[in-house]
């Protein structure tokens, strides 16, 4: 099984079911400061457990950072 993470192939022997799954393996330590695009399509962060993933999608994570 396969997503697409930010451009990037990625290949899991089991997909994680949501996209709350997906963001505690690729980001753990961060829960703030977010943006999510699944398939192009923003998911705000309240829906998160209950946006199930498929083989295929295309996700884009965005993090806010500090600096100027």
């Amino acid at each position: 099984m396969e997503l697409t993470i930010n451009h990037t192939i990625r290949t899991f022997d089991v997909l994680p079911e949501t996209l709350e799954a997906l963001m505690a393996i690729e980001i753990p330590q961060k829960r703030k400061g977010i943006a999510v695009a699944l398939n192009n399509r923003i998911i705000p962060q309240s829906f998160w457990a209950e946006t199930f993933l498929n083989d295929k999608d295309s996700i884009l994570i965005i993090t806010a950072t500090q600096g100027g």
